[in-house]
Order: C-alpha cells, then sequence, then structure tokens
C-alpha cells in the first residue's frame, strides 16, 4: 500500500496511475480517494498521470487524534454520533439524489457511499464538520491564478448550487463553469460519463 508520513507521524495512504501530465484528486468528507476512481481511469486511459490521497482519518490513512481541522454543523454531528451507520445511508439518498422521481441510483452506488464513510474514524469525521462548515475559504480562492473548471449538479441536496459553486465562480479570476440540471452532489457517480468528457476537455483545453 503506498502511503506517505506528514511531519506528526500520520501515515497518508494515495493512488497513483498512469503516466503524463498529472492531474491531482481530493475527495470530499466522509469519503476517501475511491471516490474519483471513474475519473482517475478515465483520465489515466487518456494520457495522464492521476493522483489522489485519503485524508486524515479517512480511508486508508491512518487516524490521527489531533489537527482534524483545514491548517458547525450541530445536526450532522449529533447524527453521527448517534447512529453512523444509519446516518450514512440516510445521507446517500440525499447525496446521489436517489430520493428525487425517477431516479436512477443503483443499490451498489449507495452501498458504496456507506462502506467510504464507515471507513473514517468517528472522532475524524466528526472534528472535520466543524472545519469544512465554519473555514473561510474566500481568500483561497481569490488568490488562485490559474483556469479553474467548477461543475456543479443543479438539484444538490448536500451543498447548494447557488451557496457553493456559483458563489465560488463569482470569486475566481478564470473560471470555467458546467452546472447540470438536476443532477446530484454525487454527479461524478450518477453522471460519470458526462462528468469524464466535460473534465478531459477542460484540462486539455
Amino acid at each position: 500500500m503506498s502511503t506517505i508520513t506528514t511531519n506528526d507521524g500520520t501515515e497518508i495512504y494515495y493512488k497513483d496511475w498512469g503516466e503524463g501530465p498529472v492531474v491531482t484528486f481530493s475527495h470530499g468528507w466522509p469519503l476517501n480517494a475511491d471516490a474519483w476512481d471513474g475519473q482517475m481511469l478515465f483520465l489515466a486511459q487518456h494520457g495522464y498521470r492521476v493522483v489522489a490521497h485519503d485524508r486524515r482519518g479517512h480511508g486508508r490513512s491512518s487516524q490521527p487524534t489531533s489537527r482534524n481541522d483545514m491548517d458547525g454543523y450541530d445536526g450532522l454531528r449529533a447524527g453521527l454520533v448517534a447512529d453512523r451507520s444509519q446516518f450514512y445511508k440516510d445521507l446517500a439518498i440525499q447525496f446521489y439524489g436517489a430520493n428525487r422521481p425517477g431516479a436512477k441510483v443503483s443499490q451498489g452506488i449507495l452501498d458504496m457511499f456507506w462502506l467510504w464513510g464507515m471507513q473514517a474514524g468517528l472522532k475524524n469525521a466528526y472534528e472535520s464538520i466543524k472545519a469544512f462548515s465554519e473555514t473561510d475559504f474566500t481568500g483561497d480562492l481569490r488568490a488562485m491564478d490559474v483556469p479553474t473548471l467548477v461543475m456543479h449538479g443543479e438539484d444538490d441536496q448536500i451543498v447548494p448550487v447557488h451557496d457553493a459553486g456559483k458563489k465560488s465562480a463569482r470569486i475566481l479570476k478564470d473560471a470555467q463553469e458546467i452546472y447540470y440540471p438536476g443532477a446530484p452532489h454525487g454527479l461524478t457517480a450518477t453522471l460519470q460519463d458526462q462528468v469524464n468528457t466535460d473534465l478531459l476537455a477542460f484540462i486539455q483545453s
């Protein structure tokens, strides 16, 4: 298993596929690097080297007792502590939009989300909620000076598009925006082929 060790002794798992220009992926809470497998395989097959890691306390990385921050949501934290297994099962339904009329989300995708969530350490996942909900990245977005692709599902029930994707795009200096009508937060799985095509086109532009 490929890992690096940080200065505080935490082991960080990573996967590194393919050869060519490097594309790096960073997953969201409470997932791990496997959340990007569909995009990583696609890009590796198109001449790119792709790298993704499991964040501290998530997936195959070790579960440190401290520094579970970026350098809340009380309801999320309460649900996580009360019954994290059921919490992740319920969250997966909204994450992939499986509660919408006509949605075609397989049980396998929902189970995959549950597995990734359960691989995150409880303490790490709990403390990360505070970090991602209270950290202001406005300054980081303003400092970015490279072309940036903003992709967001217009029916995101986890992070509403107007509060995240569209707001971020207004702050970024050079943003290309793609909004997917009716798509959920987990659109990299539900619209994998379209996302892959759009991602490759952006990288090649």
